[in-house]
């Protein structure tokens, strides 16, 4: 019964897997919106009512391709940081945001799956959020570190009180930051998705032709933005 039991684990786990790789390529033909569990059976041959012992909805099967992309992009980012020595801020810095770069430029169609459109009627559930915060504690742990260094020192305009809260909640990712840095930390992260995204679906056309160069100048602007 032990054996039996692992075998039907194991082909349930080999079919998910297919399940799960179909429903990737089809974000490159239909788009998120378009994903079909109707679809998935039809290509792997199965009846439509089969898939449904696997997947219930469409909606679990995105939130799987979610966490599997925000894995796949945290780990990215978590390895480009670890090749770096740990006070070498601006490095790592570097190194981070050239992984993020990387990976949406690799896997564009589960880049646009997590910073596109937001697919219509679908809400990503709390289990989506370990994985979602995997690149971002990477980015926070860098802040820290070099504000800790003091190579992080930055000075600005004081925070509006009414961001106070804002500002804790981000600060659990930075650990010692003050509000000015943390919301200069928010300002380079989003400069940095902001120029991914930008690259990726078509808004430097006919703008930016040296996208790599240009684009390690943008990361170098933003870590001098942050005092690194």
């Amino acid at each position: 019964m032990t054996a039996s039991r692992t075998a039907r684990e194991r082909v349930r786990t080999e079919l998910t897997r297919e399940i799960v790789d179909i429903a990737r390529r089809q974000l490159a033909t239909a788009g998120a919106g378009g994903l079909s569990l109707r679809a998935v059976a039809r290509e792997m041959g199965m009846v439509s009512s089969a898939i449904y012992r696997y997947f219930p909805s469409r909606d679990d099967l995105l939130t799987t391709l979610i966490i599997e992309g925000y894995n796949a992009l945290g780990e990215a980012v978590e390895r480009a940081d670890a090749a770096c020595p740990r006070g070498d801020h601006s490095g790592r810095w570097r190194a981070a945001c050239g992984a993020v770069r990387d990976w949406a430029l690799a896997h564009p169609h589960e880049y646009a799956l997590l910073y596109g459109s937001p697919v219509p009627g679908y809400h990503a559930p709390q289990e989506t959020i370990a994985a979602r915060v995997r690149d971002v504690t990477v980015f926070g742990r860098i802040v820290a570190d070099a504000h800790a260094a003091g190579a992080a020192a930055v000075r600005g305009p004081a925070v509006a009180p009414s961001l106070a809260a804002d500002a804790d909640r981000m600060r659990e990712l930075m650990p010692g930051v003050p509000d000015e840095t943390v919301f200069r930390a928010l300002a380079a992260w989003s400069g940095l998705f902001g120029w991914v995204s930008f690259e990726l679906f078509g808004q430097l056309e006919n703008a930016v032709d040296e996208r790599a160069t240009a684009f390690a100048r943008i990361v170098d602007e933003l870590g001098a933005f942050l005092g690194l």
